[in-house]
């Protein structure tokens, strides 16, 4: 029997042994036969025989449904599940690339091949003029730029957050574009 009513388990965990405090529990024994509904110093006495404890599964149940089962492996499956779980799951990152107002035509082109290639990998892009010095009087320059690349992509990539100025930088945000299924003919 695990030490789960001696420990203090978070509240995400589910009640266990002297921790339940209903009356009476709906019982499922450790091989998955129904036991029916029992007192719950009963249960915990069943559980106790067989060396194992008793878990509260549905507690919004009414009554609330334990299950006699080895609470230590139980909370271990449970974590390897997570782990799965988060093993399997996608994270967008945030790339940015820089430009500048006088960025010539082939650094543009390499910059945009990056857009693309970031937007292909289903990661968000965040684009960025950047000004230096007396440039920052033409805003209108990083206007036409951050137009340009949303024109160059295309149906790659929507714009998520539209060109905003914040002190010498104005940046834009671009998400990958969703593309949908067509319907078979």
């Amino acid at each position: 029997m695990e030490g789960c009513a001696i420990t203090s388990a978070p509240s995400s965990d589910p009640r266990c042994n002297h921790r339940i405090r209903a009356r009476e529990v709906r019982v499922i024994a450790d091989d998955g036969a129904q036991v029916g509904i029992i007192p719950t110093s009963e249960a915990l006495r069943m559980a106790q025989e067989k060396g194992l404890d008793l878990v509260e599964v549905a507690p919004n149940a009414e009554p609330p449904v334990c299950r006699i089962m080895d609470f230590g492996r139980f909370k271990y499956q449970q974590q390897k599940k997570l782990q799965e779980a988060r093993k399997k799951a996608t994270t967008v990152l945030l790339k940015e690339i820089k430009v500048r107002p006088k960025t010539d035509e082939h650094d543009y082109q390499t910059k945009l091949k990056h857009i693309r290639r970031f937007l292909e990998d289903g990661d968000r892009c965040k684009v960025t003029v950047f000004f230096r010095g007396r440039e920052i009087v033409h805003k209108d320059r990083g206007q036409v730029i951050l137009a340009r690349v949303v024109v160059d992509l295309g149906e790659l990539a929507k714009v998520e957050q539209e060109p905003r100025t914040e002190g010498r930088m104005m940046t834009m945000l671009l998400a990958p574009q969703v593309k949908k299924p067509t319907a078979p003919a």
